[in-house]
């Protein structure tokens, strides 16, 4: 059976967020079919991506180790002269593994997190060539707030860039904020766990933890990434594929996080890292100088930096 993530995704994913909180998340006045509307921008041509992102600089490319499979990691690391050019390269770099998934499988899983990360995306929804229909949207940890609030990493989806992309309402998976964390922690994984019985999530061979087709990733100043924290001990969790955090150093101290099994079997995944102020946690993680959980994530097939130049600058 469904979990209630799974059957709630259908009436209220894409919902405005500025509506009242209600204490049953099943009640009306929620509209049950409410349609996304497409994007009003014109099309954003691959030409005029091409040239806005001939001034990017790549930094290096480099082999990780194989994996179980014999397969190989590729990780890059690549810098862009401004933000702007940046989110038109992330715009075209989700764009083709897009088309690329649609056509091998009929869908594309895409989990993201919130923070500047959703700013970045924004180029997005420019591009004319997107399969909307056949995208499943994740997000990669939640604070465990109404979904209208300010600390919603759904509201910053919503408003920026759900609102503005035709995704089916159904195909966006919304944790139920109306639980604890540790129950709101427990239902998400069930949604995952069905919709990988369903066939919507493929899993990984090497690991067993679903694989997602690209998670898109943020990172903060002290090199957390989803809600891992610097020493925190879900950091070492190896188990569970959805976590439930109650002492989040960061506020709000209610959340759900995927763990790192989920996170690093995932076929790509795109680090976006922009400003100065994260320049020590960049060179940590990638140099692998010092103990950030940035450093930690990995992908079954690609792991891409998208640096601006402030971000890079104590690389």
């Amino acid at each position: 059976m469904a979990s209630s993530c799974f059957l709630r995704q259908i009436l209220f994913s894409s919902l405005p967020t500025n509506l009242p909180s209600r204490s049953d998340p099943l009640s009306p006045p929620f509209p049950k079919n409410l349609t996304c509307s497409a994007p009003s921008t014109a099309s954003l041509s691959i030409s005029s991506i091409e040239r806005l992102t001939n001034s990017r600089r790549k930094l290096s490319e480099v082999r990780s180790m194989a994996t179980e499979k014999g397969k190989q990691e590729k990780k890059k690391v690549e810098i862009f002269d401004t933000e702007e050019n940046l989110a038109v390269e992330l715009a075209k770099y989700t764009a083709d593994l897009s088309d690329k998934y649609c056509k091998e499988k009929g869908a594309f899983t895409v989990v993201v997190s919130g923070g500047s990360l959703i700013k970045s995306l924004r180029k997005l929804v420019e591009v004319g060539s997107i399969d909307w229909p056949r995208w499943h949207f994740f997000w990669v940890d939640e604070r465990v707030v109404p979904k209208h609030h300010e600390d919603s990493n759904y509201k910053l989806a919503y408003d920026a860039f759900l609102s503005k992309v035709p995704i089916p309402p159904g195909n966006v998976y919304a944790i139920n904020e109306s639980l604890s964390a540790e129950a709101a922690a427990e239902d998400y994984e069930t949604c995952l766990k069905h919709l990988v019985k369903t066939g919507v999530l493929r899993v990984s061979e090497s690991t067993g933890f679903p694989k997602f087709d690209l998670m898109l990733l943020g990172m903060g100043p002290d090199g957390h990434v989803a809600s891992l924290f610097p020493g925190h001990g879900l950091c070492d969790e190896k188990k569970r594929w959805v976590a439930s955090v109650t002492d989040s150093p960061k506020p709000p101290s209610e959340r759900i996080t995927f763990t790192f099994p989920v996170i690093n079997s995932s076929a790509c995944v795109a680090l976006v890292v922009c400003g100065s102020g994260k320049a020590g946690a960049v060179e940590a993680a990638v140099k692998k100088t010092g103990d950030v959980p940035a450093g930690c994530v990995s992908a079954e097939e690609e792991l891409v930096w998208f640096l601006d130049k402030p971000a890079c600058s104590k690389l």
